[in-house]
């Protein structure tokens, strides 16, 4: 994985579309939409337009931890995204998210629409919306959105960084991964340093904190992340293993992980939820195979 060339930039950086690796088609230094597209709405106060990559999982889970709890309010519609197309560039999409980036939600229970855009940004938003999963006491408020917030600023190592340089990019350069590898690597130290001390990340208790780590890391642990697990030598942070295992255990995480997912075993695949029953039909429809 030795550079054979030096770059040198030059003086003015320009676009060079075929530069872009695996995803070059989408990957572009201007925002806007590209095409116009009104987005679809269902019959629900929240519609959710997302993909289940691990920022899209982070606010399906979260949305089904509600309506566990009994919070009707919380029901959803989730419509999918596909972004390999350029889904999240359409007219619609920018009005709710300027980013062009899954998850976007738009809750509609009130007179006006709100836009929430960004995962932490949704987390926080239904959290304090429906007075869950984020605790009431200071300290353990202050500890459980200083776990939010260091993941939102992680995540980009980990996957803009790490995953793209060692995944995605049409070349592999050691400096850049060994660069991101050492981080993300120091990352899960700090979790399982964190998880050696505490069940949870704020405390006893299950939070936001939690919903939003566990489909980055938890996913990265267990090699089902960018199949970097041998190469991370993962079952070191044996913390972090025992937190994520017992998430994964959690009835409303292994809904919320199917919510538009379109790879993997069929039956774990629910491209778009209108309904609880939804799970239960596609599922057997999945399951039976073709007629």
């Amino acid at each position: 994985m030795n550079d054979s060339t030096s770059y040198t930039p030059p003086a003015v950086w320009s676009w060079n579309k075929e530069s872009g690796g695996r995803f070059a088609n989408i990957n572009r230094p201007i925002a806007g939409p590209t095409h116009d597209q009104d987005l679809p709405v269902g019959r629900h106060p929240l519609q959710l337009y997302s993909l289940a990559t691990p920022n899209g999982v982070k606010v399906s889970v979260m949305l089904e931890e509600l309506l566990a709890l009994g919070h009707d309010g919380a029901e959803y519609d989730a419509w999918l995204i596909p972004i390999n197309s350029g889904a999240q560039f359409s007219s619609g999409f920018v009005a709710v998210n300027p980013n062009s980036k899954i998850p976007a939600l738009l809750d509609r229970s009130g007179p006006k629409p709100i836009r929430v855009f960004e995962s932490g940004a949704i987390l926080l938003y239904l959290a304090e919306k429906f007075a869950a999963f984020l605790p009431a006491d200071v300290g353990e408020r202050a500890e459980c959105l200083s776990w939010l917030f260091w993941q939102m600023g992680s995540a980009p190592f980990l996957g803009g960084g790490f995953g793209h340089f060692y995944a995605y990019a049409p070349t592999r350069i050691e400096y850049a991964i060994d660069r991101y590898a050492m981080e993300v690597k120091r990352q899960l130290d700090v979790l399982d340093r964190r998880l050696a001390e505490s069940a949870y990340l704020a405390g006893d208790d299950y939070t936001i904190a939690d919903i939003a780590l566990w489909p980055w890391y938890g996913t990265l642990v267990k090699g089902q992340l960018y199949e970097a697990g041998e190469f991370l030598q993962v079952q070191e942070y044996t913390n972090v293993l025992r937190w994520t295992d017992r998430i994964a255990q959690r009835p409303a995480v292994q809904r919320g992980r199917m919510v538009n997912r379109t790879w993997g075993e069929p039956a774990s695949q629910l491209h778009e939820r209108h309904d609880a029953g939804d799970f239960d039909t596609r599922t057997q429809d999945k399951l039976a195979g073709p007629t």
